[in-house]
């Protein structure tokens, strides 16, 4: 049967730091960047803070492979709309870090950023997506390439193998059909469930390891304190309440009804093709599939996923109270 485990965010803090659960994190390390890793240290965060919400410029995870390469694991839940810079900066710092002064440059490691975002980050359609630098000719639009010597000289074969790559997982747009491997972790990442069919390396240890029933008492408390500072934080829920508004278009107060329209729908139509929506995302129908039986826009759709994905059975509830909140 289905096993169910702990919030990927909480294990990442908690017991994926252990040198006996690196295999986990190898695994999924593994599968995502497509070669196998071997994880030799994890080095100690900035600050030992509880929450999400309470790290602003630390990570979640920052190890070091058998390679000498640096991998930068983040596991975001709340929105942050200058997340991409904070991706940025992360990289940079990794690489000063680890750049002992008189070194030479061939020193500077290469890293890999990987980010686990449960909030819509950016506009596409895909739920994973993978940015790498490539120098393109102007006039010829050649990409520009190592030469013999550099490639002698060192471990790389492309330019873009020397700069930082990210990962972005948007685990909410996955719609829990799973095809692959990675497709695999993905739903793990959004479920918090393994089923008894995955394969993918590194999931026979999550069962195991990641299970709530095996934690002490005093790690079900920490932990049960953890998620229910996830679920009062209904300042997140639609980007803080979609800031008194449906992706911009529901404004003013609600004494009994909307005032005004969305994207083109009356109040009664409105509401009726929200809970739709809702309901077929719960039955596993795709973001775009959705928007497209209701005429809603992609980005309302995605928030409902956000809804769905944070409250699971009491996301009709919670919707219900922010469309009838007389404070909203």
């Amino acid at each position: 049967m289905p096993r169910k485990i702990i919030h990927f965010d909480w294990a990442l803090k908690k017991l994926l730091r252990q040198k006996a659960n690196y295999d986990i994190l190898e695994g999924f390390l593994s599968v995502l960047l497509n070669q196998d890793i071997i994880i030799d240290n994890i080095v100690d965060s900035e600050s030992n803070k509880e929450y999400d919400t309470d790290k602003y410029n630390r990570v979640d995870v920052f190890a070091q492979t058998s390679a000498g390469e640096l991998i930068i694991i983040e596991v975001q839940v709340d929105s942050e709309v200058d997340y991409f810079q904070r991706m940025a900066y992360g990289t940079s710092k990794a690489i000063n870090e680890y750049m002992v002064s008189g070194n030479e440059y061939m020193q500077v490691k290469k890293v890999y950023s990987v980010n686990i975002v449960y909030f819509n980050l950016g506009q596409g359609n895909d739920y994973v997506y993978h940015g790498i630098t490539e120098f393109r000719g102007l006039h010829n639009n050649d990409i520009l390439q190592l030469s013999e010597k550099q490639k002698n000289a060192m471990p790389y074969h492309k330019v873009a193998d020397i700069f930082p790559e990210y990962y972005v997982l948007k685990v909410n747009h996955f719609n829990d059909i799973a095809k692959d491997s990675l497709d695999e972790w993905i739903y793990v990442l959004k479920n918090s469930v393994v089923e008894d069919s995955f394969k993918a390396k590194g999931l026979d240890k999550v069962k195991e390891a990641l299970l709530y029933e095996n934690m002490t008492d005093a790690e079900k408390q920490n932990y049960q304190a953890f998620m229910g500072h996830l679920r009062k934080d209904k300042s997140t829920i639609f980007t803080a309440k979609l800031e008194g508004r449906i992706e911009g278009r529901i404004e003013g107060r609600i004494e009994g009804k909307i005032e005004g329209k969305v994207e083109g729908f009356k109040e009664g139509e409105l509401i009726g093709k929200l809970k739709t929506a809702l309901k077929a995302l719960r039955k596993g129908f795709a973001i775009f599939d959705v928007a497209e039986l209701t005429d809603l826009s992609v980005a309302t759709v995605e928030q409902l996923q956000l809804l769905l994905t944070k409250y699971g059975a009491d996301a009709e509830q919670y919707l219900n109270e922010i469309l009838t909140d007389k404070n909203y």
